[in-house]
């Protein structure tokens, strides 16, 4: 199987190319995958910049922790360089999904996931 490669934007010297290779997810789920992005995502309460990368508040609901953790399993195999970290304190009503990653991961984050700050 040939690999995708999908560019963000132009690489700068100290810029690095973030690829992903859509091949990674089996065509079966890409669907799949496209839906729950945009369903999990869409019941976003907030939306932080973090110095590498974003936070996501969602409440905390055992459907959508669901969907996150499926989100996860599946954008970790095309988007290698993404590092994931769900954060659930105790008595909490909501938890915090952190996307994250090299130098420049922001655009990316921003680009692939329709992400963007919430003031």
């Amino acid at each position: 199987m040939s690999k995708i490669t999908v560019e963000v934007a132009e690489p700068t010297r100290d810029e690095p190319v973030f690829a992903c290779d859509m091949t990674a997810i089996e065509p079966a789920e890409r669907k799949e995958h496209a839906e729950n992005i945009s369903q999990l995502f869409g019941l976003a309460k907030t939306i932080e910049e973090r110095p590498d990368g974003y936070a996501v508040e969602f409440d905390l609901d055992s459907e959508i922790l669901m969907w996150a953790v499926r989100f996860i399993s599946l954008e970790r195999l095309c988007c290698p360089f993404f590092g994931f970290r769900i954060e659930l304190k105790p008595k909490a009503s909501t938890f915090w999904l952190n996307l994250y990653g090299p130098h420049g991961i922001k655009p990316f984050i921003e680009a692939e996931l329709g992400l963007k700050h919430q003031a």
